[in-house]
């Protein structure tokens, strides 16, 4: 299985480091998925930990080079996420020019919520607050490497991550209903 993930790329203050799109795309292993109601630990030594909210798609067939057109048979059913990311680590890995892995690939780093089947979730209403649509993450995952079942692809809000503190909680609705519960200890 493979998580693949969309994520807001704030543009850098170093003009020369600018790109043009919003976004960036990384991999996350399957050590980093926090599912149910499993609270999440602040790893060891960390000083900055910020949540972004996501949207899991779960990809239902195999395909590469899928056009965006066809990109919503690909996937079954959407949960909502939280994207935990550490943001010291992150700056030091971004001013360096290294790799993000170590700020954004930890163990439990993604928290799922409750999955719907992609026909009840009102996919449509999140699509204008998230870095990219399903249809296109999935068309921009399949042009570098083969999608397959069971694969996950995350894709974040353009939004800034907040600071998450001990003991907060953190609460998600998808159609009214609670989805995603996740205390930080």
């Amino acid at each position: 299985m493979k998580i693949i993930g969309f994520v807001y790329s704030q543009k850098s203050k170093d003009e020369s480091r600018k790109t043009e799109s919003e976004w960036e795309m990384v991999l996350k292993g399957d050590s980093c998925l926090l599912n149910g109601r499993k609270p999440f630990f602040l790893p060891e030594g960390a000083t900055e930990i910020g949540a972004t909210e996501c949207l899991i798609l779960r990809v239902s067939r195999l395909g590469k080079g899928i056009a965006s057109r066809f990109a919503d048979r690909y996937y079954d059913a959407t949960a909502p996420g939280v994207d935990f990311t550490d943001l010291a680590a992150l700056r030091e890995a971004q001013e360096a020019g290294r790799p993000w892995t170590q700020a954004i690939a930890f163990d439990y780093s993604l928290a799922i919520g409750e999955w719907d089947d992609v026909r009840s979730d009102d996919v449509q209403s999140t699509q204008e607050s998230l870095v990219l649509s399903p249809e296109e993450a999935i068309a921009e995952a399949s042009k570098t490497m083969t999608i397959r079942q069971g694969d996950l692809i995350y894709i974040q809000r353009k939004q800034t991550p907040r600071l998450v503190q001990k003991e907060e909680v953190i609460r998600m609705e998808t159609n009214g209903e609670e989805k995603l519960y996740c205390k930080i200890k």
